[in-house]
């Protein structure tokens, strides 16, 4: 496939979805790339995915408020301007600390995230957490959570 260049411009992302709790705007998708992905993220304090590991890399650059990241178990409160890699294969998980937070994610060539976001949005009760549900969607797009 031929990879062109890409514009998103302020306002294209369209409506947030809502997922377990966060708010992600898909900015644009490994398939409309053709490698790397990209989405903005933001959650109230104490949101943010479960221990997890997926085969791609992917990268968060703090941009607003606090981020909790855990990383082989141990926990780092970051601040905006931080940037944190995660290798595929890699535990990890987060938490935006108080007053919430905002984030770029950037994921790697092989990413399923932008499909598996629309999928939480589409198939997840907004109000409540689903785990049948979650581990379902986990599952089909090559996440595994950590116990």
């Amino acid at each position: 496939m031929a990879r062109t260049p890409l514009i998103v411009q302020s306002g294209q992302a369209g409506e947030p979805l809502k997922v377990v709790g966060a708010e992600i705007s898909i900015l644009a998708a490994n398939q409309a790339t053709g490698g790397m992905g990209f989405t903005l993220q933001q959650g109230d304090e104490g949101t943010g995915p479960p221990p997890h590991s997926h085969p791609w890399d992917e990268a968060f650059f703090v941009l607003d408020g606090q981020v909790e990241f855990i990383l082989d178990g141990a926990g780092t409160m970051l601040q905006p301007g931080a940037l944190v890699h995660v290798p595929g294969g890699s535990p990890h998980a987060f938490r935006f600390g108080p007053g919430g937070g905002m984030m770029l994610e950037v994921t790697g060539p092989g990413s399923n995230a932008a499909q598996m976001f629309r999928d939480f949005d589409a198939e997840m009760p907004p109000d409540r957490m689903d785990i049948i549900k979650a581990v379902e969607i986990f599952d089909r797009h090559g996440v595994s959570l950590m116990g």
